[in-house]
């Protein structure tokens, strides 16, 4: 019961970040009252929508993806969106047992680890959509990795606070967690900083080395390299595969923070059994 309790709530949650991310024009806060305020509307006819227009994902279902009033098509954005957010509530809290085990810490690293993927989804809507991101987003993906620092070395002393277990010992800066995680934010964003200036800033854009930094912050060193490796992985085979549709071009460009975060997703789903399996090989 507590996980389909959790599974509504995301969305709800989700059909909350489906409201900050298209009512964003870049301008403003994201949390500007201007932004989040006001009652929804259909963004075809401008109808003023009813409660029961707007329950998650089973309005779309029932409306059978079509405005009541214009009968315009629905986005699929809107479900999806609400269903990835449904999805960290629930998934996010098993997986954080499975690296912590019961009790305060668990609880603790749930909460947090929500929020950041939470974010990191409005992070990736709003780039997709926009090509920006959010200044302030970032700040607070930021100050919730300085949180992890000190939860996990501070005030739980969790020895081992990487994704990858003992195998993050073969990389180096496993001392001192405050060393580790400051590093990982300055190495990550200096990788992309130096791809901005070998490929003149046609490669990436200043909004990814921004986001990189609380990215060090939040998963350390060597997650953060990991996230960053995953991230070209799939942005690759995701460019390929648009190019074969006919989508892109070669010369075409891509959002570049939605693989980062799907980077984020891997490492901190899969990252101890894609190490094991790796390094299981190598030895």
């Amino acid at each position: 019961m507590l996980y389909v309790f959790l599974f509504i709530f995301g969305l709800l949650i989700g059909s909350f970040l489906n409201v900050i991310a298209l009512r964003y024009d870049g301008d403003r806060m994201v949390a500007d009252p201007k932004v989040i305020g006001g009652r929804s509307r259909c963004p075809h006819c401008g109808a003023t929508l009813q409660w029961y227009e707007l329950i998650p994902v089973v309005s779309f279902i029932i409306q059978k993806r079509r405005c009541r009033n214009c009968k315009e098509k629905i986005g699929w954005q809107y479900p999806l969106v609400e269903l990835l957010s449904a999805c960290i509530f629930v998934f996010v809290p098993l997986q954080t047992f499975t690296l912590t085990g019961p009790g305060e810490a668990f609880i603790v690293f749930s909460v947090l680890w929500t929020i950041v993927f939470e974010l990191l989804l409005l992070v990736a809507y709003i780039d997709i959509r926009l090509g920006i991101i959010p200044d302030e987003l970032n700040v607070a993906l930021g100050i919730l990795g300085i949180f992890m620092a000190i939860f996990l070395g501070g005030y739980y002393g969790l020895a081992n606070h990487s994704l990858f277990g003992l195998y993050a010992a073969w990389f180096g800066l496993q001392q001192n967690i405050w060393m580790n995680h400051v590093a990982a934010a300055v190495l990550a964003a200096a990788f992309f900083a130096l791809l901005i200036l070998v490929t003149r800033g046609k490669g990436m854009g200043m909004g990814d080395v921004k986001l990189a930094i609380p990215l060090g912050l939040i998963f350390g060193w060597p997650d953060v390299m990991f996230v960053i490796v995953s991230a070209f992985i799939i942005g690759a085979i995701a460019g390929v595969a648009l190019i074969l549709r006919g989508t892109k071009t070669m010369k075409g460009s891509l959002p570049f923070a939605p693989f980062l975060i799907a980077g984020a997703a891997v490492v901190f789903f899969a990252g101890l059994r894609l190490a094991g399996g790796y390094f299981g090989i190598l030895m």
